[in-house]
């Protein structure tokens, strides 16, 4: 009887071993498998800026909002202006994207000091906050440029009316030099914009989205293509992202859920195996 009680206890064991081995294995094979299956959403995520189609870059600024001139990220515009002039270029920035304005302005060899100041605005011509960057620089006199940064904060698919978060849509950029003196003014300078941005993901995803980007001219140009006979065509704004504008609800976030849902149910099952016992020894028969 002894000897049948330690063969039962020993099988009994070796099938609790077995058991959490299996456990073990199948939690690997999921986590291999959810890694690779993650892989492509963070890939995706990447940042994708690419210079404009034709290869060349603007070489000129605008003078206000209606003529600012259009960059795509990734690209570096160039423009040619003397102090105390109002330099304007204007980009695409989608949701869940954080922009980063960069600007340099060569100045002269010979000027008393000047300050420089790189602003930023939303397709209502908000003006928005730097999350951080030298936002306004002063260049001592002698100094021959001097480099400013703005980084915005996460553009979201959707706001509140009332709030003042980055759209989707057109942003202006305004480099202009502030505090001029006097013999200052009118010397040549030459300014460099590049605009990129960093994709946020899932992190930054909102429930719900715009009707239409923040772009000027969206609402002539989609009454225009819903009315066949009308002749209203106001494309203000042709610039958009690479991959066209975003929906709004599908972000890396739907692939995070599930990799979390699919380890709970592991978690569940595993606990459940450890925690059940050994059971009935199959020479005991039932009701004994």
């Amino acid at each position: 009887m002894g000897i049948e009680k330690a063969l039962s206890n020993k099988a009994q064991d070796v099938r609790a071993r077995t058991g959490r081995a299996r456990i073990t294995r199948a939690l690997g094979t999921a986590l291999l498998a959810l890694g690779l299956a993650a892989a492509p959403a963070a890939a995706d995520s990447t940042p994708s800026a690419s210079p404009s189609e034709d290869g060349s870059a603007p070489t000129t600024a605008g003078t206000s909002f209606r003529t600012a001139t259009e960059v795509d990220q990734g690209g570096t515009a160039t423009a040619s202006g003397s102090a105390g002039d109002y330099l304007y270029w204007s980009f695409p920035a989608d949701a869940k994207q954080r922009p980063t304005v960069r600007a340099k302005v060569k100045l002269p060899a010979e000027h008393a000091g000047q300050t420089w100041q790189v602003d930023v605005y939303d397709g209502l011509r908000r003006r928005q906050a730097c999350q951080y960057g030298a936002q306004t620089r002063t260049a001592v006199p002698g100094a021959t440029s001097v480099e400013l940064a703005c980084v915005l904060r996460t553009v979201r698919a959707w706001s509140e009316p009332w709030a003042d978060d980055p759209l989707p849509g057109t942003y202006y950029v305004r480099l202009t030099v502030v505090g001029l003196k006097t013999a200052d003014l009118g010397l040549p300078v030459n300014a460099e914009l590049r605009v990129d941005s960093k994709d946020i993901g899932g992190a930054a995803a909102v429930d719900g989205s715009l009707a239409e980007p923040l772009v000027p001219g969206i609402a002539v140009t989609s009454a225009a293509e819903d009315d066949e006979d009308s002749s209203a065509s106001a494309v203000l704004s042709s610039i958009e992202p690479d991959d066209g504008w975003s929906s709004g609800w599908w972000s890396d976030r739907w692939v995070w859920t599930a990799i979390g849902g699919v380890l709970a149910a592991l978690a569940g099952i595993g606990g459940y195996v450890l925690t059940r016992g050994p059971g009935r020894p199959r020479q005991v028969p039932p009701g004994a």
